[in-house]
């Protein structure tokens, strides 16, 4: 079985920062709450039943996973898995530079770039509901962490010092 990691290489958290800062993108950071638990398994695992949880009688018995654990091997590729399947069926593409870095083209000048760092993601456009809008998707098919913009926004701060 191969493993790699799920997260992007630095050089595109750089390139992303150098855009964000270059062309005065939106910049947000979400978490996923316990992604590796929303991993599905390709083959047959099983556990020990958990200490207090023994069905007595049956001490012997094991129990087969159905889902992804913690301190599985297999979990962060499972997550991976789960996450790239739901984001490619929203139309974004993975950039073949780093399988955990995403784009989509809305046309002219309007995109959105996706950064996965094990649950962590880094999401910058030019249009800030677009990113709602993914956001809100991620939400429903994932319990999602909004951590907000990772920076002030420079569009936000001109517009305050305006008033």
């Amino acid at each position: 079985m191969r493993y790699f990691p799920t997260w992007f290489d630095l050089q595109q958290i750089r390139v992303v920062l150098a855009m964000c800062a270059t062309f005065d993108l939106h910049l947000e950071q979400l978490d996923v709450k316990t992604a590796f638990l929303h991993g599905d398994l390709e083959e047959e695992i099983y556990m020990l039943q958990p200490e207090g949880f023994e069905e007595q009688g049956k001490e012997n018995l094991v129990c087969r996973l159905n889902k992804s654990l913690y301190g599985l091997k297999q979990t962060p590729r499972c997550w991976y898995k789960r996450f790239d399947s739901f984001i490619m069926s929203l139309g974004y593409n993975g950039l073949n530079a780093d399988p955990c870095a995403y784009c989509k083209r809305f046309g002219n000048n309007d995109f959105i770039v996706l950064l996965l760092y094990v649950d962590d993601m880094l999401v910058s456009g030019p249009n800030k509901d677009r990113i709602q809008e993914l956001k809100a998707q991620l939400a429903r098919e994932f319990e999602m962490k909004d951590l907000g913009p990772k920076k002030q926004d420079s569009r936000d701060a001109n517009s305050s010092r305006q008033k």
